[in-house]
């Protein structure tokens, strides 16, 4: 019973840190709790968090370890640090907010939402998918190309639903002005994917004729 306890405990700390990470940076830059667009965003993120937190600690915890790691385990390139700046669009978001920069309707705000939304839904899909996704861009000993669920329609659509929760996340937060440095997450994702799939071709047994069955990337019909 202790290590089962012990073992949730740490599978939660991450959940958490993120979680209240994000209420701070937001709530705190925009300098008011009023932030109502915050709220919505912050209730959505934090609501699907708990939820994959829950069912992967039940379903494959082995998974959620992958995906809390966080020692630098990589052997492929890194996108420049300039790219890795895109997560500054809720510190702009927020002093958005506390300047009144922008003014985004309403029915953009909640259509961003549910677009942000999306994405997380999607990611879960693909965990439910792909047990072997991790922090870091590896091959495990046992790993198999996986061509079922999301991955039979495009080769990388854990980063399809990363796309449309980062680039919707500055009209869910209420600000033209986030879009900025959240255009940043394009090229960062496509140097990523790019340098995922060298590693992927060269120690991944099969995945070249994955790539040759399924042609695009990121997005159906466009790469």
């Amino acid at each position: 019973m202790g290590n089962t306890e012990l073992s949730k405990s740490k599978a939660y700390r991450m959940p958490i840190i993120m979680m209240v990470g994000l209420g701070l940076i937001l709530f705190l830059s925009a300098g008011s709790l009023r932030y109502w667009q915050a709220w919505i965003y912050w209730t959505i993120f934090s609501a699907l968090t708990i939820f994959i937190t829950e069912y992967f600690f039940t379903k494959s915890p082995e998974l959620l370890a992958r995906r809390w790691e966080h020692k630098n385990q990589e052997s492929v390139r890194k996108a420049p640090g300039f790219f890795n700046l895109f997560p500054l669009f809720y510190f702009v978001a927020s002093f958005d907010f506390r300047f009144h920069w922008s003014t985004v309707p309403v029915w953009v705000v909640v259509a961003a939402n549910l677009m942000a939304f999306l994405g997380y839904v999607l990611i879960i899909i693909v965990f439910r998918e792909n047990r072997y996704t991790s922090g870091n861009i590896t091959v495990e000993e046992e790993q198999q190309v996986i061509t079922t669920g999301p991955y039979a329609v495009i080769r990388h659509p854990m980063y399809t639903g990363m796309s449309l929760m980062v680039l919707f996340a500055p009209l869910a937060l209420g600000s033209y002005w986030a879009l900025i440095p959240a255009l940043l997450y394009i090229p960062w994702v496509i140097i990523r994917i790019k340098n995922e799939e060298e590693l992927l071709l060269r120690e991944l047994p099969g995945y070249q004729d994955y790539c040759i069955k399924i042609a695009y990337r990121l997005i159906p019909s466009v790469w």
